[in-house]
């Protein structure tokens, strides 16, 4: 649906916010792209969608050029930006409505009524916006982007400042436009939601796409298990018969820590042999747990990997 070619950004000032970035994305996927703090993710947004110029390279949205066939593109795409940029005194109807003709697009009541029951602002149809709580005003943006039926939709930190429960209810629509074949680009400081949500994800680092994948092969891949062994007695340090299994000493000396990755069966299955040499040489286990690295876990390390 989206294919970026060479795509680099330089502003005036000599920043260098994109540097060759190649990314394609799939139709009807959700893919989330993450990065730091000035890493070049609203950037790369940005020209994709058409607000800044790039200083070289291209951009295919559905096979249209979004410089030399820009209205065909821009016609495709729905944006949330992260800014609240809503006028104070026009109604929820009168502004979603008016986004839909800034695209050309005819007057269609039953459209805009679906958009507003699907994010829950039917009721408040008739308010205006400067009495709108900030979770109902970032509502309003989606229903704005959505507001000319979009192929595609760019979410960028669509979830900040929303509480818990509207959070839930708006990824609940993220889903059912993704069910209805709308492609899905967002970004996020809530990496378990893009843990939870996303079919594929990507890693920008200084303006540099360093990692897409699956989101499930990622955590296959990097992921990696901690097994706790919380011990009836403390420990002063680790036994010298247990050196080679690599444990850490956690808890003030009442708990060991060990470290394996679970997609290698020969590591996994050293789990037994430990068990059994704690016992050989005295060492009782009260409890045991194992944890599962998250997103968050592997999105630091690689981003420390390359500092």
């Amino acid at each position: 649906m989206i294919r970026v070619e060479g795509l680099s950004k330089t502003f005036a000032d000599g920043f260098q916010a994109l540097v060759d970035v190649d990314l394609t994305i799939q139709r009807g996927e959700i893919f989330a792209l993450l990065g730091p703090n000035g890493a070049g993710k609203t950037t790369l947004i940005s020209v994709i969608c058409g607000l800044v110029n790039a200083s070289q390279g291209r951009v295919l949205v559905d096979g249209h050029d979004n410089v030399a066939d820009y209205r065909a593109a821009r016609s495709l795409i729905g944006l949330v930006p992260q800014e609240l940029t809503n006028e104070a005194f026009t109604t929820v109807w009168d502004t979603v409505s008016f986004s839909r003709g800034l695209f050309g697009k005819p007057k269609d009541p039953a459209h805009i009524e679906k958009v507003l029951r699907s994010l829950t602002l039917w009721e408040k149809r008739h308010s205006r916006l400067l009495e709108l709580s900030g979770g109902m005003k970032r509502r309003v943006l989606i229903a704005k982007a959505l507001s000319h039926a979009p192929q595609v939709l760019f979410l960028d930190e669509p979830t900040a400042g929303v509480d818990v429960e509207l959070r839930r209810e708006m990824w609940e629509v993220v889903r059912g436009l993704r069910d209805q074949g709308v492609t899905i680009i967002l970004t996020t400081h809530y990496i378990e939601e893009a843990e939870e949500m996303a079919d594929r994800i990507g890693v920008i680092r200084r303006g540099e796409i360093v990692l897409v994948e699956n989101t499930h092969a990622l955590m296959h891949k990097l992921g990696s298990k901690e097994l706790t062994l919380h011990l009836q007695e403390p420990l002063t340090a680790v036994p010298e018969s247990l050196a080679g299994h690599g444990l850490v000493l956690g808890d003030e000396g009442h708990a060991l820590v060990y470290s394996y990755d679970a997609a290698r069966p020969e590591d996994g299955s050293t789990i037994s042999g430990l068990l059994a040499d704690l016992e050989a040489v005295g060492v009782r286990v009260r409890d045991l747990h194992t944890r599962q690295s998250s997103l968050e876990d592997i999105f630091v390390s690689l981003v420390q990997e390359r500092q």
